[in-house]
């Protein structure tokens, strides 16, 4: 759901997702099946506390329509339409994770006791609410860590597994939310974005399709995580959906008790040269009333000696126009009243108010949002504002490279070296009818730095025999630099003495060859192996001379 602001919550749960993930992709062992275990239990947590908060909404929305059915009874209905076709989906995943535990541990998809066999793995557990709701104890489960049943379950023998129906329903649920919402395909208000054909890469960079991405080879124990992901994300859905049509209700439904003076600027920090704009009205206003507006600038506070030096603004249907030329730059005040005459005695009534707002001269605030520098080869996303004009308004160039849109941001690219390592990003702004000037923010450019050369996380020391072959390959890793980017080792020398020889072999790419693995398994304790003259290329283009890894076998 990513694309709009996540709560902390949807925070966690992305987290958690990334955690599930990388585990997908190492070897499972006792210590990586607990972790599953436990990603598992806190979705499952994680999801009794949503279902509790989609509860509350719903409640809520229930409390408006008893109050007003006519002005709520279409939203309200909708909303109701919303949680039946969740409840729909959300049967349809509690009733996969059966199937696959089924699945797993008596290979029967088609056999209806399946469903029978596997509820000793289930207990009854109370939620928030106060309802009670059977739960899978995946850790009692003999086979969580088997993948061969469930990979056939889910994927089928020509890609007609369970796993495409489970994607179909998905996409279906989604389309109807965003119809309920009147959105189009690009909302990204609402999760579940599954992306059709190839879009997904493995573990191998492989493009593979989000059924494979998913469920390809993975463990009951990352199955049943998923399927507990996709609840997740499917409720999250709903609230945002329910959110949506709550939030619909218009303003007018409610009952107001009181008078009182506001003023409504259309913005309270303007320009030199601008004008300042805003709109004075009485709450809770009659249309049909013609109020007169006194005001006095430079004050805090309306006195009623101000009234006879006061400047008097007429207005029509309960609104009055107010704007104020800006000719001085810093903190700006002033107060009045709005008369009104009562409409039962007659007699004019005055109700008070005072406003502030600065003035500003023209800036423009330009902040890369990872690091403070721009990296060649990379997109480095950018923040860039301008204090009281609107986003859309502001035109920025850049001396060298690309700047472009980035979702709700900017992204600048740099291809190659720059002379002097430096550019500058500058722009311009339409301000009624005018071009302005925003100023200009200059930024040092340096070359993505190179990563660390590792073989399972070690770049020397002691290793153990199995943890070496397991590993297979030298990984450049990027450490503490926060852009997602790769770089490809396309050649190293591997060596170890071998009876009082010296053996090197030369290999390309970043693979262990046949040949070194079976030296390595025939190796003895303390032997030492040697990976030197590590060159890798960067998103930038250019090849970099990583550094050496020397390991000894415990």
């Amino acid at each position: 759901m990513a694309g709009y602001k996540e709560t902390p919550r949807q925070k966690m749960i992305a987290m958690m997702y990334l955690v599930l993930t990388a585990l997908l992709a190492l070897n499972v062992s006792k210590d990586i099946l607990n972790a599953f275990l436990v990603v598992n239990e806190s979705m499952e947590s994680t999801n009794e506390g949503l279902i509790s908060e989609v509860s509350n909404i719903y409640r809520d929305f229930k409390t408006q329509y008893e109050l007003n059915k006519e002005k709520t009874e279409e939203y309200y209905n909708k909303a109701l339409e919303v949680r039946a076709e969740t409840q729909i989906v959300i049967n349809y995943l509690e009733h996969l994770k059966y199937m696959l535990v089924g699945v797993s541990e008596y290979n029967i998809p088609s056999r209806i006791d399946s469903i029978e066999l596997v509820t000793k793995y289930y207990k009854d557990s109370t939620l928030s609410n106060g309802t009670t709701k059977p739960v899978l104890i995946l850790k009692d489960v003999e086979t969580k860590d088997k993948y061969d049943n469930t990979t056939t379950y889910l994927i089928g023998m020509n890609d007609d597994g369970e796993a495409y129906v489970l994607k179909r329903k998905l996409q279906a649920y989604r389309q109807y939310l965003l119809k309920v919402m009147n959105q189009d395909q690009n909302y990204q208000g609402i999760g579940l974005m599954i992306k059709d054909g190839n879009g997904y890469r493995n573990a191998d960079k492989q493009a593979v399709s989000w059924e494979y991405y998913n469920f390809y080879h993975t463990i009951l124990a990352a199955d049943i995580t998923i399927v507990n992901k996709l609840v997740n994300e499917v409720k999250n859905s709903e609230l945002d959906a329910v959110n949506y049509l709550f939030s619909s209700i218009s303003a007018s439904d409610f009952k107001f008790a009181s008078v009182s003076a506001k003023v409504i600027p259309k913005a309270t920090y303007v320009f030199k040269g601008q004008d300042y704009e805003a709109e004075i009205l009485v709450a809770a206003f009659d249309d049909k009333a013609k109020p007169d507006v006194y005001i006095r600038q430079g004050v805090n506070e309306w006195k009623d000696s101000y009234l006879n030096g006061a400047k008097k603004i007429s207005g029509a249907e309960g609104i009055v126009p107010l704007k104020i030329p800006t000719n001085a730059v810093g903190p700006q005040k002033y107060a009045g009243i709005i008369q009104l005459r009562d409409p039962i005695s007659g007699e004019l009534q005055n109700h008070p108010f005072a406003a502030e707002y600065i003035v500003a001269p023209p800036s423009l605030t330009v902040a890369p949002l990872k690091m403070n520098v721009f990296y060649i080869g990379v997109e480095n996303p950018v923040s860039i504002s301008a204090p009281g004009i609107a986003a859309s308004k502001i035109k920025p160039v850049i001396t060298v490279g690309e700047l472009y849109q980035k979702d709700d941001n900017w992204a600048v690219k740099i291809s190659k070296k720059v002379p002097g390592n430096k550019v500058t990003v500058s722009a311009t702004a339409e301000v009624d009818g005018k071009t302005m000037n925003l100023g200009s923010s200059e930024f040092r450019v340096k070359r993505v730095p190179s990563p660390t050369a590792e073989i399972a996380g070690q770049t020397d020391g002691k290793i153990d025999k199995n943890t070496l072959l397991a590993a297979g390959a030298i990984i450049p890793n990027m450490k503490d630099f926060n852009f997602d980017l790769y770089f490809t080792v396309s050649s190293f020398t591997f060596a170890t003495i071998v009876n009082g020889d010296w053996i090197p072999k030369n290999v390309k790419g970043n693979r262990f060859t046949t040949e070194m693995n079976n030296i390595i398994k025939n190796s003895k304790r303390k032997q030492k192996f040697f990976f030197e003259k590590i060159q890798a290329k960067g998103p930038d283009g250019t090849i970099r001379s990583l550094n050496p890894i020397n390991l000894e076998i415990k």
